[in-house]
């Protein structure tokens, strides 16, 4: 089962002009975690992103038109800052890494980060386009 785990961004995350972090000891935490991870297995990628003011977002009409909306975005909270994915055996083993998750915004700040499991191609109906997808993800026909 794979899982990510979303950091959800806060207004010091939109505000940041650099993806330099001020806080070294969070870095460390952040790396020392992820090492963890890594060497457990569970651990499929992981990364911070820009703030949104660097993004932006298409809006899609019930008509097909599209829109480009360009960033920064308001409601910080509802943004995300970051992501990490994970590979385990069960829902159980995705809670256990979530929670120990360091602290995004360092220690005595609060943050949230949110876990969502990513959907697995089984659980589509079998057919042509989802073996498509299946083929895009597992380029190599004898694995």
């Amino acid at each position: 089962m794979r899982f990510m785990i979303i950091v959800k961004s806060c207004d010091a995350f939109e505000a940041e002009t650099t993806p330099t972090p001020d806080d070294p000891a969070l870095m460390a935490a952040m790396a020392d975690f992820h090492e963890e991870m890594a060497r457990a297995g569970v651990l499929l990628d992981g990364a911070g992103l820009h703030p949104s003011r660097t993004g932006w977002r298409i809006h899609y009409d019930a008509d097909g038109r599209r829109h480009v909306v360009d960033g920064p975005f308001a409601e910080a909270k509802e943004l995300i800052a970051g992501y990490t994915l994970i590979q385990v055996r069960d829902r159980a083993e995705a809670m256990e890494w979530s929670r120990r998750f360091p602290n995004p915004a360092g220690a005595g700040k609060e943050a949230v980060i949110e876990l969502r499991q990513l959907i697995d191609l089984d659980e589509f109906e079998p057919g042509p386009d989802v073996d498509r997808f299946r083929a895009l993800n597992n380029p190599d026909p004898s694995r």
